[in-house]
C-alpha cells in the first residue's frame, strides 16, 4: 500500500489546476501540462490541495495513485524551482556549442553530432566542455541528459574520457599487461 499517495499536495496560488473526467491540467504562466489519470485513481481538488483516493475495483490502485501523485508533485516543483542536470565533457578536443536550438557535440569522432533540443528544455554551454540542462519536467530533463551522455559514455580504461554527470565518480581500471 502506497503511503505517499495519502499525503495531499499543496498547490501554490500561481498554478491553476483543472480536473476534467480522467485528465488533470496544470497551468502556470504560458506552460500547460496534461496528464491522463488511470481509472483506479480518484483525484479531488479542494482549498488549494490535491487529494488522492482509489477505486477499490482495482488490485494495484494504491500503486497507481502513488505514481500519479509523484508525477504531479514533481511538475509543481518544476514550475516553481525547475530541475537541472550538469554534464561534463572530459577528453582532449571535446567541445560543445549551441546554434539555432541545436546542440553540436565534437566528441573525437570524424563527424559532429547534432542534437535537436526539445521544447520545454533550455541548454547552456560553458567553457566549451560543460553542459547545463534546465527544464520544468523532471523526466524530460533526465531523458535529455541521458541521450546526450549516450553519444560518448565515460570509459574506465582511458582516464574517464567521455560525457559524465557532474558528480559522477568513474573508477579508472588498469589495462591488461602482456606477459613476456
Amino acid at each position: 500500500m502506497s503511503r505517499i499517495a495519502k499525503k495531499p499536495i499543496i498547490v501554490p496560488k500561481n498554478i491553476k489546476i483543472i480536473i476534467k473526467r480522467k485528465n488533470i491540467y496544470l497551468i502556470n504562466n504560458n506552460i500547460k501540462v496534461i496528464y491522463r489519470i488511470h481509472d483506479a485513481v480518484i483525484i479531488l481538488y479542494k482549498n488549494n490541495k490535491i487529494y488522492f483516493n482509489i477505486n477499490k475495483k482495482y488490485n494495484n490502485a494504491w500503486m497507481y495513485a502513488g505514481t500519479i501523485r509523484s508525477i504531479i508533485n514533481n511538475t509543481i516543483i518544476g514550475f516553481i524551482y525547475g530541475f537541472t542536470k550538469k554534464l561534463l565533457l572530459v577528453g582532449i578536443g571535446y567541445k560543445c556549442y549551441i546554434k539555432n536550438n541545436i546542440l553540436f557535440l565534437n566528441l573525437g569522432f570524424s563527424y559532429i553530432i547534432n542534437y535537436i533540443i526539445p521544447s520545454g528544455i533550455k541548454i547552456k554551454c560553458f567553457n566549451n566542455n560543460e553542459i547545463l540542462i534546465e527544464g520544468y519536467d523532471k523526466q524530460l530533463v533526465g531523458k535529455v541528459a541521458s541521450e546526450i551522455r549516450y553519444n560518448r559514455p565515460p570509459e574506465c580504461y582511458k582516464q574517464g574520457k567521455g560525457i559524465r554527470y557532474f558528480n559522477e565518480i568513474i573508477k579508472i581500471k588498469e589495462h591488461k599487461k602482456k606477459i613476456k
